[in-house]
């Protein structure tokens, strides 16, 4: 199996599913006690929140890109950026390393091209639903995106940031989520991408009137799919125990 890096703590939230995806997903194809190999980079991610607000990207990605080094430099054979929000600076993280950076949005558009819907909702930061980095992306795979209004958008960025982030998941505020689901809806919207990776913390297919693609796992299933290429399952699958949801 290769080791996968992971540049998380933004939060260390959504970083802590994507450890628990990676070992799940491991071992379910390895089975019995077999876990992922991974090495991960957590930053500070007030450090990253603070450039974030400032419009200081090509700073953040250079903390970013000293991440990237650091965990080829501990034997990643390929690297995961566990953030949406972040890939404004993929770019600048991949050029920084001789191993690939698997994308988020490209996981994303994979999963979401594979269902075979085209027209999504974008739910993430303000920086995801406004910004070209991410909805370009998904658009050039071939999807039609669309995000909320600005009262939507305001919503979404601010519970990430002010709950999710800090662990906080609140009933009202998924009420909330579900209402601005049912505006992406309105609009056409045949699936929901959830591009935060906290917002998999509130938000599930029960909150949902159509499909809803969660990030998070998508990329680390699709980074297991890479790291167990040359690999055959088990015949001891599935012996791990009960698998948690």
């Amino acid at each position: 199996m290769k080791t996968i890096g992971l540049i998380g703590g933004m939060s260390w939230e959504s970083t802590a599913e994507y450890y628990r995806i990676l070992n799940e997903c491991t071992r379910d194809r390895l089975g019995g006690l077999h876990s992922a190999r991974c090495v991960i980079y957590s930053v500070d991610f007030a450090e990253i929140e603070k450039l974030q607000v400032q419009g200081r990207w090509p700073e953040a990605g250079a903390i970013l890109a000293e991440a990237a080094r650091s965990l080829e430099a501990a034997g990643a054979d390929l690297l995961l950026i566990c953030t949406n929000t972040m890939h404004k600076v993929a770019d600048l993280v991949g050029a920084a390393v001789s191993v690939p950076l698997l994308h988020l949005a490209d996981a994303t558009a994979d999963a979401v091209r594979a269902s075979g819907l085209r027209r999504v909702g974008l739910l993430g930061t303000a920086f995801t639903m406004e910004q070209d980095f991410y909805r370009g992306r998904l658009e050039q795979a071939g999807l039609d995106v669309r995000v909320p209004d600005e009262d939507g958008r305001a919503l979404v960025h601010r519970v990430i940031y002010e709950e999710l982030c800090l662990g906080v998941v609140r009933d009202d505020s998924r009420a909330a989520y579900q209402e601005v689901i049912k505006g992406l809806v309105a609009q056409g919207a045949e699936g929901i991408i959830l591009g935060c990776t906290e917002i998999e913390l509130l938000i599930g297919p029960q909150d949902s009137p159509v499909p809803v693609f969660p990030t998070a796992r998508l990329h680390a299933e699709a980074a297991v799919a890479d790291a167990l290429a040359a690999c055959p399952p088990s015949p001891a699958k599935g012996r791990g125990g009960p698998r948690r949801r």
